[in-house]
């Protein structure tokens, strides 16, 4: 079992998983992060940590997808050890449906 992050997180971005996580497994994205799930120990801290409720656990049926973009991504984004400032305007996609589609971007963060 891993841990992966889902849509929920895109556009938001609040970081407060990245400071619990015990191994240092999110990498950064423009405008989301990931889990690398072969480096991820299951531990679980980072789950309620998330404001925008983006990581569950891939045991959950229908995250399939989501377990794909996180391993692709973590082999291509930088690794993300300590906590940034949100986007400032975060909250306002906070909930929002269809996330993906509309603002997904492949594009790397800067990492640490």
């Amino acid at each position: 079992m891993t841990y992966v992050v889902t849509d929920a997180c895109i556009r938001c971005k609040y970081m407060d998983c990245v400071e619990v996580c015990p191994v240092d497994c999110f990498y950064e994205g423009e405008n989301m992060l990931v889990i690398n799930p072969s480096e991820c120990i299951d531990c679980g801290v980072c789950e309620p940590e998330c404001p925008a409720e983006a990581i569950l656990p891939d045991t959950e049926s229908g995250l399939e997808q989501w377990l794909e973009l996180n391993a692709k991504y973590a082999a291509e984004w930088p690794n993300l050890t300590t906590k940034k400032d949100s986007p400032p305007d975060a909250d306002e996609f906070k909930g929002e449906d269809g996330k993906f589609e509309k603002y997904f971007s492949p594009e790397p963060g800067e990492g640490d």
